[in-house]
């Protein structure tokens, strides 16, 4: 059988990482082959092209970093997730597709008509698109609360002043509207066990099929 693509979105500090991991464990018990991974990264290439992206200290025109984050996915795609899905493995990533559309096309392109066609021509070519997308919603401020608790090394992204986070989460929004046939707005300003008990709920229907 055909595996599954589930992918976590969502802004900075909404938990992504966590819910992923919790809804693989719940997958495990479950007796379902899972494979966790996250974007940009996955594959030894794509984690070489995350580190330059996010840490790298660059200034790519922003048709070079969409371009970047695609030549990551490609590799990521053809050489984990694709396999898996092939094997019947439901496949578990934080990031896709979308964050690029949020934090390039709204985040740094604010919108630009031409921006957004050039990453759907992308994400087109990659040719593959989640099966369920669970965007995770937080307050900026409780957001920043959570980052600042986390510690650890920032990246150029979670740097960024508040009018590009603004746009970020606006681009999510966007997103979940028109595509609102497998994206699933969850708010993540609650107890980790509360959400991933929503997740949980959400991709055990989508594992059952059609009633």
């Amino acid at each position: 059988m055909p595996g599954l693509f589930i992918t976590f979105e969502g802004g900075e500090g909404a938990g992504k990482s966590t819910q992923a991991a919790l809804l693989e464990a719940h997958l495990r018990a479950g007796g379902h082959e899972v494979v966790r991974t996250r974007e940009p990264g996955g594959t030894p290439g794509a984690e070489a092209l995350r580190d330059f992206l996010l840490f790298g200290g660059h200034d790519l025109s922003l048709r070079a970093e969409i371009l970047t984050h695609f030549a990551a996915r490609c590799e990521h795609v053809d050489r984990l997730i694709r396999p898996a899905l092939a094997r019947g493995a439901v496949v578990i990533c934080d990031r896709f597709a979308d964050s690029t559309m949020a934090y390039q096309g709204y985040g740094i392109g604010r919108g630009d008509a031409a921006t957004i066609g050039l990453i759907d021509v992308l994400a087109g070519q990659v040719g593959l698109v989640p099966d369920l997308t669970l965007v995770l919603t937080l307050d900026r401020a409780r957001a920043l609360e959570r980052l600042h608790a986390r510690g650890g090394r920032a990246d150029r992204y979670e740097v960024a002043d508040e009018a590009f986070h603004a746009r970020v989460a606006e681009g999510f929004e966007t997103i979940a509207r028109a595509h609102a046939g497998r994206c699933v707005r969850l708010s993540a300003d609650r107890a980790a066990e509360a959400i991933a008990r929503d997740v949980a709920q959400l991709v055990d229907a989508r594992l059952a099929g059609p009633a």
